[in-house]
């Protein structure tokens, strides 16, 4: 029956989590079809578990001598501490392993907390991101340049937009360039060249994302194609590159496929921000005008900065797009929302750890509450006992309850071992957090010790309200 159960309740909580995890625009699709496998197995593997750990204290019962238990019983003895030591070792084990998978799941938890909290460098609400594609209009490179323009053009013209770029990379969109770096306007560097990452945008990008520029100024009319090549980059290209003095002035040219770039003056200084990931750390980001570019790409991501109502933007856009060209293809989606999909590992980290460590703190707890149930009716008889002589309830509490505690603390102490050893393997999946960290081992330890109190209060509150008549009678 419990494994039928099972298998009904892991259907269904596999619907629960795909649902999770999905979002409206990003759907998450599993085939949560059955697996006569998989199930096949998993009903094996509960039905043996049932019968050998069944099995295993009727043997214990057909092993003792009938003279011995007569002898015990005639002298009204209490039970003896070996029958119980499999028992405990299984109940501690249990609670070892909830607090094993207990940690994992704060530990995850506060990863992604981490993540959420992270500053990427930008804004990341009220933006939304189009992806105009006009391949089919086979425009030429000139024409594809003037072409974004006029569609960069119509979308800040639509009424409520605050600002818009145009963006060969959106941030934290999982996409990059890398390219070498050649400091100086000319010469060959000795040794390795240095790698930065680059992105090519049109004016009013940082204005967009509301990126601080620190120093200099951003891309503006007179930076177009013919004219000098010009770039802005980030606070670590000067740490790493300019010794952390301001970069502004400095000039570098980029080796791309075995051909170097004429030489890029750096206008501008911005903030550090996240450029593939937000797990990323700081890197060198170099930022060059989309107006000098020399092969444009053939659709246009226009980053759009808006403090109106989503829905009224879209419509704007399709109808500033369609006034442009009629026949161009038009995606979009919500740049807080692509944000948060990129946390999809992490949030099935945390969903998954969350689950177990409940599911094992809950399993710990019924194990616990089945054990000390099962001491307090063995010892019905010592507890009337002690009552008759003149024990208090509060002696008769405290009796069971240092039996409770030592199996908490036992494993307790063992889970933490393991779970430093667990930890260590899930380090590099965390943000923000070592896989020792104390706060998180302390707030388990805390919340399984409470946990098991709780389970283990009930039986010794019954024990407390035993009659010593009715307990003396018991056997």
């Amino acid at each position: 029956m419990g494994a039928a159960l099972g298998g009904l309740l892991a259907h269904s909580l596999s619907q629960i989590l795909v649902a999770f995890l999905s979002t409206q625009n990003d759907p998450l699709f599993v085939d949560l079809g059955t697996d006569w496998r998989v199930l096949g197995f998993s009903a094996a593997l509960a039905c043996s578990s049932c019968v050998l750990f069944g099995l295993l204290p009727a043997l214990r019962a057909t092993s003792v001598a009938p003279g011995v238990v007569l002898k015990e019983s005639g002298r009204g003895t209490t039970e003896g501490r070996s029958p119980f030591s499999l028992r405990r070792i299984l109940v501690v084990s249990q609670i070892a392993l909830s607090l094993t998978l207990l940690v994992s799941a704060l530990l995850f938890a506060g990863s992604l907390n981490n993540l959420a909290k992270v500053d990427a460098g930008f804004r990341r609400d009220g933006i939304l991101v189009a992806d105009i594609d006009f391949t089919a209009l086979n425009l030429s490179n000139e024409r594809r340049l003037s072409f974004a323009g006029e569609l960069l053009n119509q979308v800040k013209a639509i009424p409520g937009v605050d600002a818009a770029a145009i963006a060969e990379i959106v941030p934290l969109s999982g996409n990059g360039e890398n390219h070498d770096l050649l400091l100086g306007s000319s010469g060959e560097p000795k040794g390795e060249r240095p790698v930065a990452a680059f992105n090519r945008v049109s004016p009013d990008f940082f204005r967009t994302l509301q990126t601080p520029m620190l120093a200099g100024r951003d891309f503006d009319q007179h930076d177009v194609a013919g004219a000098p090549y010009r770039a802005i980059v980030t606070e670590e290209f000067a740490r790493r590159f300019a010794g952390g003095r301001n970069p502004v002035g400095m000039t570098f040219r980029i080796g791309r496929m075995r051909t170097i770039t004429p030489p890029y003056e750096i206008i501008g200084l911005v903030k550090n921000s996240k450029y593939s990931a937000l797990r990323d750390e700081p890197e060198p980001i170099i930022y060059t005008c989309t107006a000098q570019y020399d092969h444009p790409d053939t659709d246009a991501q226009i980053l759009i900065r808006s403090n109106g109502p989503m829905a009224g933007l879209l419509a704007g856009v399709k109808n500033s797009a369609n006034q442009v060209h009629p026949d161009l293809d038009i995606n979009f989606y919500a740049f807080d929302k692509m944000i948060q999909n990129g946390l999809l590992r992490d949030r099935l980290m945390a969903a998954l750890s969350g689950f177990f460590g409940v599911l094992a703190a809950v399993l710990a707890a019924i194990g616990l509450y089945g054990v000390i149930s099962y001491i307090v009716a063995t010892r019905r008889n010592e507890i009337g006992i002690r009552m008759a002589l003149g024990a208090s309830r509060r002696d008769v509490i405290g009796t069971i309850l240092q039996q409770t505690l030592l199996l908490l603390v036992c494993g307790v102490a063992i889970g933490m071992v393991l779970a430093l050893a667990v930890g260590r393997s899930a380090g590099s999946l965390l943000f923000g957090l070592k896989p020792h960290d104390p706060f998180t081992f302390v707030a388990a330890s805390a919340l399984l010790l409470l946990v098991g109190l709780f389970a283990g209060l009930v039986p010794v509150y019954r024990a407390s309200r035993l009659d010593p008549m009715v307990a003396l009678r018991h056997e």
